[in-house]
């Protein structure tokens, strides 16, 4: 639902959402050279790929706004293996950028996002969200925004809407997931990134990957992530404002 919220209300409002619950060091993805699409078949396993079952992660324990009691997390079932997916033989045989592409490529299409990036990236992610596992993002519709309820639990991200979160509790389904890969972070310095968009009817392709980059890019950046910590660890703190003025979104 579309909402526009003055810095006074966004306080409110967030504070009660953490109930349940770029200057420092950049991110980037791995750059990527054109791989030949005939060479694919041979690396990604066509088996049919099935929708993200409904019960893929789950969100349990996030107790209901009015209590004030915070989340114990979400608790996350298998993801998809990765030699479900490609073909971990030859995959050993591509490049870090080839294999990066083979990834893309094989993801392209509506409902699925591809991306990648350096270990230590990830590894900097995962010892950022261990402490400060939420945020809120503003994604921007048309002539206004509406606000995503982040919850970062390495390996997966689980991204809803706040108003959805708010009225759902523990119903609320995830409009998009995230899950990491790090079969190739030794041997590749690779890590591989799969979202899944669970509802086409909430998010399209282009928004879940701005939501994605977005995401890791507050973790990932010195200065954004101090308001992570914030939002985390100083919620009484916390401005709404300083998000959309990061993200040089108007303040509505």
């Amino acid at each position: 639902m579309m909402h526009h919220l003055s810095s006074r209300v966004s306080k409110r409002i967030l504070s009660s959402a953490m109930a349940f619950y770029r200057n420092g060091s950049s991110f980037s993805m791995v750059s990527r050279q054109a791989y030949r699409s005939s060479t694919l078949p041979q690396i990604v396993d066509k088996s049919p790929r099935n929708a993200i079952p409904s019960d893929f992660l789950k969100w349990s324990s996030l107790g209901c706004i009015r209590t004030s009691k915070f989340a114990s997390g979400f608790s996350p079932l298998k993801q998809k293996p990765l030699d479900s997916i490609i073909d971990m033989e030859r995959a050993k045989e591509k490049s870090a950028e080839e294999l990066a592409d083979i990834w893309d490529d094989y993801h392209l299409g509506r409902g699925h996002i591809a991306a990648s990036m350096k270990s230590k990236l990830y590894k900097l992610l995962e010892q950022r969200a261990s402490s400060c596992r939420y945020f809120v993002i503003p994604l921007w519709k048309g002539s206004g925004y509406t606000t995503m309820f982040v919850q970062v639990q390495a390996p997966h991200i689980l991204i809803t809407g706040l108003e959805d979160y708010k009225a759902r509790g523990t119903q609320a389904a995830p409009y998009f997931t995230v899950s990491y890969y790090t079969e190739f972070a030794e041997s590749k310095d690779l890590v591989l990134v799969r979202g899944d968009i669970v509802f086409t009817s909430k998010l399209t392709d282009s928004e879940a990957k701005w939501l994605l980059d977005t995401v890791q890019s507050f973790y990932l950046n010195d200065v954004r992530y101090k308001l992570v910590e914030c939002f985390n660890r100083e919620t009484s703190e916390f401005e709404f404002k300083d998000v959309l003025q990061t993200l040089e979104m108007p303040i509505m």
